[in-house]
């Protein structure tokens, strides 16, 4: 008897409940979400070291252009003005048929080729590096025995490159314990 009392109450309840969601429309609550923002700043502490310049000569390695600025003759200058700076450059090449007008030199290289990419850019005034395209991009589909290929655009065809910088001293630094004085002195 306790138990039919018990669940009549809660048939009442429940029925109580239920008509007077319906009768309000039905909307559900509307919960406004909670937005935490949290900062987190950690201290980052730098200890110089000693570093070294590039040294890599410029004939270590060879380069290959290829015109991709539909600028005629500006590969072949770019080419004389390399060789006149002491890098081994092959004679030079349009593009692909299928490669479009370029506005920005690239400089690609093959595996193992990272660094000299990375001088042959600087020389051009800091142009992107990337690695090798395949298929590669130029007239012939290949590089002959250069593992350096400047796939030269609008914005250097026809002009001429940055003045070359004078070697720069190599840097000593002297590491110290964090919180102390560093100094640094050009060897030299």
């Amino acid at each position: 008897m306790v138990l039919s009392v018990l669940v009549a109450v809660l048939a009442v309840a429940l029925g109580y409940f239920i008509l007077n969601d319906v009768t309000s429309g039905g909307a559900a609550p509307t919960i406004a979400p909670i937005v935490v923002e949290a900062t987190t700043t950690i201290p980052v502490e730098t200890i110089p070291v000693e570093t070294t310049p590039t040294t890599l000569p410029y004939t270590a390695f060879k380069i290959q252009i290829a015109n991709a600025s539909k600028v005629a003759g500006s590969a072949g200058q770019l080419t004389t003005e390399l060789q006149a700076r002491g890098f081994i450059v092959q004679p030079a090449l349009n593009s692909s048929e299928i490669t479009p007008k370029l506005n920005s030199t690239v400089v690609y290289f093959l595996p193992g080729s990272e660094e000299a990419a990375a001088v042959v850019a600087s020389v051009l005034g800091g142009v992107a590096t990337a690695a090798m395209p395949t298929p590669i991009p130029t007239e012939t589909g290949g590089l002959g025995e250069a593992t350096i290929l400047i796939l030269l655009g609008t914005d250097l065809a026809g002009k001429p490159l940055p003045a070359a910088a004078a070697p720069a001293a190599p840097v000593a630094t002297t590491v110290a314990p964090v919180g102390a004085v560093t100094t640094t002195t050009a060897a030299g």
